[in-house]
């Protein structure tokens, strides 16, 4: 499974979603996740790739972890994963 499928079914689980209604393009917000939802998010990637988020929960916007689609969540975990790797 890759990453994009795998950060996916995190965000779809979080949302109480089908993978299907989870889109690329979808932001946090209109997939009905929460501050709280983002942060159990950010554990639940961490922990399905050995990862460390670089997420500040009390200032996302500060943050270097772009949370605004889900294309740019994905987009970021490849980036720790690979420089991981």
């Amino acid at each position: 499974m890759s990453v994009k499928d795998r950060v996916m079914k995190i965000i779809a689980e979080q949302a109480v979603l089908d993978v299907e209604d989870v889109k690329m393009d979808s932001t946090l917000e209109d997939l009905g996740i929460d501050s709280l939802g983002l942060v159990e998010s950010i554990f639940s990637i961490e922990e399905e790739f050995d990862i460390q988020v670089p997420f500040n929960a009390n200032e996302p916007g500060e943050s270097e972890f772009d949370i605004s689609s889900v294309a740019s969540i994905v987009k970021a975990v490849e980036t720790l994963v690979s420089e991981q790797a």
